[in-house]
């Protein structure tokens, strides 16, 4: 292959994908739709260990890729180079910090494991060897949930290399599909909540439980609620980015919330730039919001049930599909990506089932039944008896 001068120019430009790392280098794949050319060499300028300019400015984000990826040059692993290179790629998508670190803590797992095969090279990977791995992952004990996001880190790291011809794309044909199991969310008995409700006697925190529990909120999203992101006369709040999914949305309040948050608002200090803070933090943190709630779960002798802050946001979810509010606005609501993550309330949650449910079992143990389908209608029979739909039992 003729030497190609790298710039950023031509870098940039059309004629390339994007970079992909091997042998502690970076290369660049020249765009072509049906065939696979070799690569050009480049210094892997982008790693930690190598980096050109040592006083910049790192965000929070890049110090959690540069340590992974730390991580992943001194394990000196086969493919190590080729996770790097998928890890920039999330990292310049725009991806979560916890997603490229918990890709990053997947992958580097997934090779200790590849290397215990005796295999140092991607290309003959074959489904076999995913299936050791899963079947490793299931033997050391891990929950079904925990194999299943691992194994589709791993599909998604392989797509990425059949997508620049680096490997087969056999490999993808025949996924393996692990099937989880449909538990239910752990929502909290209205009894219970009641209990709970009943003990809370602080304004800050009623107004922090009654927010959770009529918005259906999660708990990181409104710790990260600012006074200004409440509009009062709408009963509404603004969440302007999360970060689990990177999409902003609205949620609205009931009267009972409204008024504890008015209450809380009149008593908090005016300084303060975030609805709930702490001592010596601009917000309350995750730590002190779940000791909040442990401690009223105690003082309501609900501790043993082991209840969350979360479970309030299944209570919502549940109550507002019993009271007819349609699934897909529910989805928006919640703020899911997909609509099958609200539907997993929804079988939980038909209240006429269960009304009608007990209804017929009381009959039945009465010994008595319902007359009105028991009647005859003498009319519908002679119509079935003409056209002989109606025989006779021999």
């Amino acid at each position: 292959m003729t030497e190609q001068k790298y710039t950023s120019e031509n870098f940039h430009s059309k004629k390339w994908t994007k970079p992909i790392a091997t042998e502690s280098c970076l290369f660049v794949v020249p765009h072509t739709k049906d065939t696979f050319t070799e690569p050009t060499l480049l210094p892997n300028q982008f790693s930690p260990s190598t980096r050109l300019i040592e006083n910049c400015w790192l965000s929070d984000k890049r110090c959690a890729l540069d340590r992974i990826v730390l991580r992943l040059e001194e394990s000196k692993l086969p493919g190590n180079d080729l996770v790097i290179s998928h890890l920039y790629d999330k990292y310049s998508r725009n991806l979560a910090s916890s997603t490229i670190k918990q890709s990053g803590e997947f992958l580097l797992g997934f090779l200790s494991f590849f290397k215990t095969l005796g295999k140092y090279y991607f290309r003959g990977i074959t489904r076999k060897d995913i299936a050791a791995y899963v079947e490793h992952e299931q033997d050391r004990g891990l929950k079904v949930a925990s194999v299943r996001g691992k194994l589709a880190t791993v599909y998604a790291f392989l797509q990425s290399f059949v997508d620049n011809k680096i490997i087969p794309p056999d490999i993808l044909h025949r996924k393996i599909h692990i099937k989880l199991p449909k538990a239910l969310p752990k929502a909290i008995p209205s009894d219970d909540l009641k209990q709970l409700l009943a003990v809370i006697d602080d304004v800050r925190d009623r107004a922090l439980i009654l927010i959770l529990l009529h918005t259906g909120m999660r708990i990181g999203e409104l710790l990260n609620v600012k006074v200004a992101d409440i509009i009062l006369a709408e009963r509404k709040i603004l969440l302007h980015l999360s970060k689990k999914n990177f999409e902003g949305r609205v949620v609205y309040y009931s009267d009972e919330a409204g008024s504890a948050l008015r209450q809380w608002l009149s008593n908090k200090k005016p300084n303060k730039e975030y609805l709930f803070y702490g001592t010596t933090r601009d917000s309350l943190c995750y730590v002190q919001a779940g000791m909040i709630m442990r401690n009223y779960l105690g003082k309501a002798t609900l501790g043993q049930k082991s209840y969350s802050l979360h479970s309030l946001r299944h209570i919502f979810a549940t109550n507002m599909l019993n009271a007819g509010l349609r699934p897909e606005v529910l989805q928006q609501l919640l703020g899911h990506k997909c609509i099958e993550m609200t539907l997993r309330y929804a079988r939980m949650s038909n209240l006429t089932r269960e009304t009608e449910y007990f209804k017929a079992m009381a009959k039945i143990e009465k010994g008595g039944h319902d007359e009105q389908h028991h009647r005859i209608n003498t009319k519908l029979q002679e119509v079935f008896e003409k056209k002989k739909l109606l025989r006779p039992h021999s």
